[in-house]
C-alpha cells in the first residue's frame, strides 16, 4: 500500500479527494490536514510515502512545506495539485523538491496514476503548465524585489513598505522600480498583477 498524506485547505475538496483515492486498492489516505504549518508534523508522525499538497493554504504555503518536508523526510516524494497553473509555481515547487505539479481539473485515475509515479520515483508535470513555465523562462525578481511586491500588494505606502521590512525609502523605491523594469509594466500595481500571475509571489 502507498501511504498518502493529503493538504488542502478545501473540507469539500479534502474529503472528496480522500475518497476517491481511498477507492483506490493500492492507496491508503493516512492524513488529512488543512493548513500548511501541519503538514510537516502530521507527516512525521504518520510517515506517508507520498504528501499530495495544495499551494495556498492558511498557515503556509506547500511549496513552503516541500521544501521542509524534503529536509525532515526525504524519502516522501511530493506532489503538488493546484487550482493555480501557474509557471512560476511549478518552477518553484520543483526547486524545493516537489517530484510532480499538476492542476486539479484532470481526472482523478491520472492523479491515482501520478500518485504511484511519484511513489515509483518518477517525475509527474502537466504538460500545458510545463510548456508555459518554459515559455515564461526564469523568475527575474530579486528575494527583496518579491518582498516589497508582496508588501504593494495590499496597498501599503512606500513608508509601511520600508518600516515593515526595515528598509529606508529611497531603498524601497529602488526595489519597486527594478521590479517595475523588469516586469516590463507601468507601476507598482501592475507589476504585482505580472508576478502574481506568474506565480513568483
Amino acid at each position: 500500500m502507498i501511504r498518502v498524506l493529503l493538504a488542502e485547505d478545501q473540507g469539500m475538496m479534502r474529503g472528496a479527494l480522500a475518497l476517491l483515492l481511498g477507492l483506490e486498492p493500492d492507496l491508503d489516505v493516512v492524513a488529512q490536514v488543512a493548513t500548511g504549518d501541519q503538514v510537516v508534523p502530521v507527516a512525521v508522525r504518520e510517515r506517508p510515502d507520498v504528501a499530495l499538497l495544495d499551494i495556498e493554504m492558511p498557515g503556509g504555503d506547500g511549496i513552503t512545506a516541500t521544501a521542509q518536508l524534503r529536509r525532515r523526510l526525504p524519502g516522501c516524494r511530493v506532489l503538488i495539485l493546484t487550482t493555480f497553473g501557474r509557471p512560476g509555481y511549478l518552477r518553484r515547487a520543483m526547486e524545493a523538491g516537489a517530484s510532480g505539479f499538476l492542476v486539479k481539473d484532470g481526472p482523478v485515475e491520472e492523479l491515482a496514476a501520478a500518485v504511484r509515479q511519484v511513489h515509483a520515483g518518477g517525475r509527474v508535470v502537466d504538460p500545458a503548465l510545463a510548456a508555459a513555465a518554459l515559455a515564461a523562462g526564469p523568475d527575474p525578481l530579486t528575494d527583496r524585489e518579491r518582498d516589497v511586491l508582496r508588501e504593494s500588494a495590499g496597498g501599503a505606502t512606500v513608508a509601511d513598505i520600508a518600516a515593515r521590512l526595515r528598509l529606508s525609502e529611497s531603498t524601497v523605491r529602488n526595489y519597486l522600480s527594478a521590479a517595475i523594469t523588469k516586469t516590463g509594466t507601468r507601476n507598482r500595481i501592475e507589476a504585482v498583477g505580472v508576478a502574481q500571475s506568474n506565480g513568483w509571489l
